[in-house]
């Protein structure tokens, strides 16, 4: 910064390389963290980012049954949210659709992905307002968790349980990044599930 000001040039003219390394100015500004695996996640993350918003919680995981392991008191604070003028909602993997069968043929793990799925839907029926919840099968290789501004995105990987997936931790800088595409998605997912009671209805 001496020598630029010395020079009367620009920090970035004078040394691009170093300031691209330096400073985030992509579309990977919007990355706040990169983990391997989600179980790399700070354990009070999620319990954190459900205490900040206040307008927006969408809950795109198959089961997202962490959540209830990892935010204490969740199913309160969320109908709390709600009651305050939050948007809270639920998109859950669907226990009844084949490609929820051959995933837990995959994942060969006694707790299988229907019944944490039914163990997310009770903790969310714990909440003194009712959450819309919907299924749908199409999620199954990505998990998408929005709060507000900021984002949890996981990649499912191989054979691995949700919490092997490579992960990330977003934060929305600006119109049409990461964080946009991202709602975008999780916005084109509910528009096309089916809401719960429904399908608890057909069955």
């Amino acid at each position: 910064m001496r020598a630029a000001t010395v020079l009367r040039k620009d920090v970035d003219v004078l040394w691009p390389d170093v300031v691209r390394r330096a400073v985030k100015l992509g579309a990977d500004r919007e990355i706040v963290g990169v983990y391997p695996r989600r179980s790399d996640l700070p354990r009070s993350l999620f319990g954190d980012l459900i205490g900040r918003a206040g307008t927006r919680l969408w809950f795109g995981g198959y089961t997202s049954y962490f959540v209830w392991l990892e935010a204490a008191g969740a199913p309160a604070i969320l109908g709390a949210k709600a009651d305050a003028g939050a948007d809270v909602r639920f998109l859950l993997g669907d226990p009844a659709s084949v490609v929820t069968a051959e995933r837990e043929r995959v994942e060969a793990t006694p707790l299988t992905l229907s019944t944490r799925i039914a163990m997310s839907r009770a903790e969310i029926a714990k909440s003194p307002s009712a959450l819309p919840v919907r299924l749908s099968d199409r999620h199954i290789a990505m998990s998408v968790w929005i709060f507000d501004d900021e984002a949890v995105v996981a990649t499912h990987i191989g054979a691995g349980l949700g919490q092997d997936s490579v992960t990330l931790h977003l934060r929305r800088r600006g119109a049409g990044g990461l964080f946009d595409r991202y709602t975008e998605h999780f916005e084109a997912l509910w528009a096309d599930a089916a809401p719960a009671d429904r399908v608890d209805l057909a069955t």
